[in-house]
């Protein structure tokens, strides 16, 4: 199908979407889908809900938001649970205004967008559908037609609770188009649309002294007032304003406590009593979420102003950290190289991942609790293992501070800096190195770095540095090896075989002979020795390893080499020292003879074919790690 066959079918799908029918017609509908009828807390929570979820251990992860929010699973959750499932509810935090409060470039706009995006997509489903009085400037919801000396039978009838009051135009209109005769009103399916102004709006302000009132609330029509005569006749006014046009879905007030003082007051009335003011007519009714972002410096103060107490207890604040976890870091920078210029250029593996440890280590907090250090805590975080501590000691450190993740590196200074680094080298490809050299030289130029916070960060590129370079490592070693996988498991379960019969004080059978012989205590403790299992302690860890495999098998799950962090270790090591010294003589020959360049050969391709790295990275990686091993 090419794109003109595209276009056609698109426009065939959206045509579909369209209905018209009287308010008869719409209160069938409303028999066989309630939810037609929802208020815009209700439908934001019902379009978050219906994309599905995960539930974890500790969180659980909104489908709607994790393919473009990554490692703030926690701030969703609460997002969604405490304001968006509260207010479908209609429990009280409807009556606020959303704040989302973190720092720069921590996903707030992003949630937002999300939000706007969702409701034009979700207003297009049958379950999302939403219907309005046609003609309405603002896009009511027909019951509203109903008085207010019925609608307590109507609730009876339906099960659904009528908020809200005729906008002036539609009541006129009632009046004189229709002589009162509501079942004669026509309604309309309507889809939100931020372009077209249905259902989606965004306030953002400007010079008080030339920004207008009407910009929210709307303003009088001159053209026409002399038509109508009066300025109170609604067809004299332009009910266009972004309250008015927001009506139903969600506003996004930008910058709203660097707003005019007159632009928030319209806000006391809307949240907590779902109307405001506007020109010379009653209380105009509006259903809409009002949700605002801002960083924490900005909310300090404002709220330090006694005179926008007010407003405050009208909040509900949000915060939105940055993310802490390394794996989700990168999934930051993919996403962000992905929408940048820069997707056409080979990025090294764990190049990303050099520059998350950094970042992610200038978020963390230093924890009190007795050997835990920053890299510990990185590690934990990101779902790994480390000995000594459990998810009990995660859970600890998690709530330990609770304004972790406000401070910090951007993603977006990450971003700027691999830009940078590839201007500089006018090259295809971008290693590890090269962009923890570019994130060094750019602190210099980071405005808002003070000299304590630039030593600091320095110290962090080197951990990250240091991190790097035991990947790259493990990295060459296994290329070295063909099937490096197999040789780690054969390696184990040689070392299971003697531990088992270890501890159960057996004899094994000697593959060969068929003998009956002693454990190989040489294999076991060269072994551990790799992770520094002391001879006195060889036993408790050995009987440790056996639990841990008698666990795994009553549960149905099987034992592999890294179903233990520290076994896993272990193996590796064993496995790298072995090959150490081969590595080292072939990586570092400057004149490799015709054997060692063959097998360079064989491990830059397979670098290429299975570790995803081009020519270019590949044999830098093996430069450099010829190097490292010389040292």
């Amino acid at each position: 199908m090419n794109i003109l066959q595209k276009i056609a079918s698109y426009r065939d799908q959206e045509s579909k979407l369209k209905w018209e029918g009287t308010f008869p017609e719409y209160l069938e509908i409303l028999k066989d889908n309630p939810h037609v009828a929802d208020t815009a807390h209700t439908r934001i929570y019902n379009m978050i809900s219906d994309a599905g979820m995960n539930v974890g251990s500790n969180t659980s992860e909104y489908k709607f938001f994790s393919k473009e929010m990554f490692g703030l699973e926690q701030a969703i959750e609460r997002l969604v649970e405490e304001y968006f499932h509260s207010a479908a509810k209609r429990l009280d935090v409807r009556k606020r205004i959303l704040l989302l409060m973190g720092p720069v470039s921590g996903g707030k706009s992003t949630i937002v967008t999300m939000l706007k995006k969702g409701l034009e997509q979700y207003t297009k489903t049958d379950e999302g559908a939403v219907y309005a009085i046609k003609g309405c400037p603002m896009h009511e919801e027909p019951l509203h037609l109903i008085p207010n000396e019925l609608r307590a039978d109507f609730e009876k009838e339906y099960g659904i609770k009528v908020e809200g009051n005729l906008c002036p135009v539609c009541r006129v209109r009632l009046q004189d188009e229709y002589d009162g005769d509501v079942e004669k009103m026509t309604v309309e399916r309507i889809v939100f649309s931020e372009d077209n102004r249905v259902g989606v709006g965004t306030f953002s302000p400007s010079d008080p002294k030339s920004q207008d009132i009407a910009d929210l609330t709307g303003s009088i029509d001159f053209s026409t007032i002399s038509e109508y005569g009066s300025e109170s006749d609604p067809r004299a006014y332009r009910f266009d304003g972004e309250l008015n046009k927001a009506n139903r879905g969600l506003m996004e007030f930008q910058e709203m406590l660097k707003c005019d003082e007159k632009f928030l007051w319209h806000l006391l009335s809307l949240t907590q009593e779902g109307n405001f003011k506007a020109g010379r007519f009653a209380l105009i009714s509006a259903d809409e979420l009002i949700i605002a972002h801002t960083n924490e410096a900005e909310y300090r103060s404002f709220i330090s102003n006694k005179k926008n107490e007010a407003l405050q207890s009208r909040m509900i604040v949000m915060p939105i950290p940055y993310n802490l976890k390394v794996s989700d870091e990168v999934k930051i920078y993919e996403k962000l190289i992905q929408q940048s210029d820069l997707n056409h250029i080979h990025i090294a593996p764990h190049a990303l991942k050099a520059a998350g440890i950094f970042t992610i280590l200038t978020r963390l907090k230093e924890s009190k609790k007795q050997g835990m250090d920053l890299l510990k805590k990185m590690r934990l975080y990101d779902g790994e293992d480390v000995e000594g501590f459990k998810d009990k000691d995660l859970k600890e450190l998690q709530n330990e501070w609770l304004d972790e993740g406000m401070t910090g590196i951007d993603p977006r200074y990450i971003i700027n800096r691999i830009s940078s680094a590839l201007i500089k080298r006018d090259t295809e490809c971008i290693n590890a190195l090269d962009v923890l050299r570019a994130l060094k030289d750019g602190l210099d130029q980071h405005p808002s770095i003070s000299k304590e916070e630039r030593d600091r960060y320095l110290n962090f590129i080197s951990v990250a540095r240091k991190e790097y370079d035991e990947l790259a490592k493990k990295e060459v070693q296994k290329a070295f090896v063909y099937s490096y996988e197999e040789s780690a498991k054969t390696l184990m379960e040689n070392y299971l075989d003697n531990v088992e019969a270890y501890c159960n004080t057996h004899k094994i059978t000697d593959p060969i002979t068929g003998e009956e012989i002693d454990p190989d205590e040489k294999l076991m403790r060269s072994i551990e020795e790799q992770i520094g299992i002391s001879e006195n302690a060889k036993r408790a860890f050995r009987e440790e390893i056996m639990i841990r495999i008698s666990t795994y098998a009553r549960k149905g799950k099987r034992f592999h080499y890294d179903s233990h962090e520290r076994l896993r270790e272990a193996i590796e090591k064993k496995l790298f020292a072995d090959l150490k010294d081969v590595v080292k003589i072939t990586t570092s020959s400057k004149t490799p003879d015709e054997l060692q360049l063959k097998k360079v050969n064989e491990v830059v391709k397979r670098l290429i074919d299975d570790y995803g790295y081009c020519s270019t990275c590949a044999n830098e990686l093996l430069r450099y790690t010829g190097s490292l091993l010389n040292r």
